[in-house]
């Protein structure tokens, strides 16, 4: 049994798709699919049910899944406790982030760290907030990039920075509205509404600052990736209320919200106050200036 064939186990059972798995682990479909292969004739047993459609795990499987992912967390603490040690950064750092993170150019912030410190191997996920949430929990993420609702965090979370960013309406440059510095969201009744439904905790602070307005939107189309949603609004399907720096880097006429400025929180999280990464805790200090402990 290799440490590789446990790394596709674990990501085959997190997607339940040999495809997205593929795409995790950056290794071609066939390659996972033999290595998983491999490990089921070492073990005398299926791992998974297959078939043309769907893919789950058997009893087996089940089994073993936590013990493969608590070996593998026990492999990456140790590659990081000997990095504390030598004070050379190496390992692995799992970064989570939603779709709409506008508040620091993570490309460019990673790209960054990478030339300073070439032997940390970075993974990027993007999910939604609670898949995020769930693999800081477990172990699976170092940090991650949420947006914030009106829900409490889990217990287990730790919030290492937060950052507030206004929301505005973005329409057609050649749109009435556009002609407009502000407007109240209660006089946008009969205006139909592109919506943005990606779990990014952008859409319960929406829902919630409409109600406050009184404003039942008319919603014409629902989206889950931002590229749409733009492409959508600029053809004249609809307006959207999104983060102003989002709307910036757009050619959409943005228009701010009249009255008490609307924003959204943003927050930075993770297992505990201090994440024990030190390749985390270097990100943190290279990126954001902050340092922990």
């Amino acid at each position: 049994m290799e440490l590789r064939q446990l790394e596709h186990f674990v990501a085959v059972a997190k997607h339940l798709s040999f495809t997205r798995a593929a795409h995790e682990v950056s290794v071609v479909q066939s390659s996972l699919s033999s290595s998983v292969s491999k490990l089921e004739h070492e073990l005398g047993t299926p791992l998974f049910d297959r078939t043309t459609r769907t893919v789950g795990l058997t009893s087996a499987g089940w089994a073993l899944l936590p013990v493969a992912q608590r070996i593998l967390r026990e492999i990456h603490a140790a590659k990081e406790a000997v990095a504390a040690v030598t004070g050379v950064l190496r390992g692995r750092l799992a970064v989570g982030t939603i779709q709409l993170l506008s508040w620091v150019d993570l490309p460019l912030s990673l790209s960054k760290f990478h030339q300073t410190h070439p032997d940390v191997e970075i993974a990027l996920r993007e999910a939604p907030v609670d898949e995020l949430l769930e693999e800081v929990i477990i172990g699976e993420l170092d940090i991650a990039y949420i947006a914030r609702d009106y829900s409490k965090l889990p217990d287990t979370i730790a919030v290492l920075a937060t950052w507030d960013e206004e929301l505005v309406i973005i329409a057609p440059r050649d749109h009435p509205l556009a002609r407009q510095g502000q407007i109240f969201l209660s006089d946008l009744g009969e205006e139909p509404f592109v919506d943005f439904q990606a779990g990014s905790g952008l859409q319960k602070v929406v829902e919630h600052l409409c109600e406050q307005a009184h404003l039942k939107r008319h919603i014409t189309l629902s989206v889950t990736q931002l590229d749409l949603l733009i492409s959508l609004v600029r053809s004249g399907l609809g307006i959207a209320i999104i983060p102003a720096p989002v709307a910036r880097g757009t050619d959409l006429a943005s228009i701010r919200i009249a009255g008490p400025v609307p924003h959204r929180k943003l927050a930075l999280v993770s297992r505990t106050p201090q994440p024990s990464n030190p390749a985390a805790v270097a990100l943190l200090r290279d990126v954001h200036g902050l340092t922990l402990g």
